[in-house]
């Protein structure tokens, strides 16, 4: 009785373990510390933006080390020393035309390739997902427009008292209980903006009372929540997993405290975390809803 009472707990541990695995989302889009460079690149937006920054990168370093050694050869073969009796001149045409065409052609190949990354931000497509983002001191609210649901996400540990930012174990506990890490503190909140994967989002972003400015990373999205505005950003996720993001407009004294958290999930979870948040009257944890 023992033996098939022991084989019966360790059957039921097992097969409760592809459930549990189910609820929990990868963090890809975040932080790291110490770290140089960007967040992995989930959005198209993201990859050009960042082939840009290498792009430009590059012709950057290359102007830098061209002065670098013009004037390194100046200082060598025009100083008192080596040239003791300077020329006089006031001009040098090939020299003025140089240094005034070379920049112009620069700056040109900058903008060919520059400007259509800028309008592809702008020129925002047919959404799939419409999501109406309002910046608030110092929290965001979402409405899922044409969906009857709408909820404020707070940073998990907010609000402080006395200023004080260090994660109590009751915070931390609460991270753990929401499917975070503690490393994550100061970066999820208690609620997330849920959308499906390979479908074009669309956020109408305003404000309620000052400049906000609502930014994901590793989609290369940020767009500022500016009061009596509405502006538009859009992205389509390539990868499902949680991505964080902050406000990005300096906005009072907890500018700091406002993160934003995205979970990217597959269709089917979408529409089944839709209608039970539906259902139940308001934001239901999208975890409770996954599916293979």
């Amino acid at each position: 009785m023992q033996l098939k009472s022991l084989l019966l707990g360790l059957a039921t541990t097992f097969g409760a373990a592809p459930a549990f695995a189910q609820q929990t989302i990868e963090t890809i889009g975040e932080p790291v510390q110490r770290g140089t460079g960007f967040q992995p690149a989930a959005t198209e937006l993201a990859r050009d933006l960042q082939w840009l920054d290498g792009m430009i990168l590059i012709i950057i370093t290359a102007i830098v080390l061209l002065v670098t050694g013009l004037l390194a050869y100046c200082i060598v073969r025009y100083n008192s020393k080596s040239n003791p009796t300077p020329r006089s001149f006031t001009h040098n045409t090939p020299v003025e035309i140089a240094w005034t065409v070379g920049p112009i052609l620069i700056l040109v190949f900058i903008g060919a390739f520059s400007l259509p990354v800028l309008f592809k931000q702008q020129e925002i497509p047919e959404a799939d997902v419409t999501i109406k983002v309002t910046g608030y001191q110092w929290y965001w609210g979402y409405d899922y427009v044409g969906e009857d649901l709408s909820f404020d996400g707070n940073m998990i540990g907010s609000p402080f008292t006395g200023g004080d930012n260090r994660m109590s174990p009751e915070v931390e506990d609460q991270l753990i209980e929401a499917g975070y890490k503690k490393e994550d503190f100061l970066l999820a909140t208690d609620t997330a903006v849920v959308v499906p994967v390979g479908e074009t989002v669309v956020m109408q972003v305003t404000g309620a009372d000052v400049i906000h400015s609502w930014t994901i990373p590793a989609f290369g999205v940020k767009q500022d929540a500016v009061p009596g505005r509405l502006a538009e950003l859009w992205f389509t996720p390539e990868k499902e997993g949680v991505y964080f993001g902050q406000c990005s407009e300096l906005c009072g004294l907890a500018h700091a405290y406002m993160p934003i958290t995205v979970k990217v999930v597959s269709k089917e979870a979408y529409d089944a975390w839709l209608t039970a948040s539906r259902d139940d009257g308001g934001y239901v944890d999208v975890r409770t809803v996954l599916t293979n």
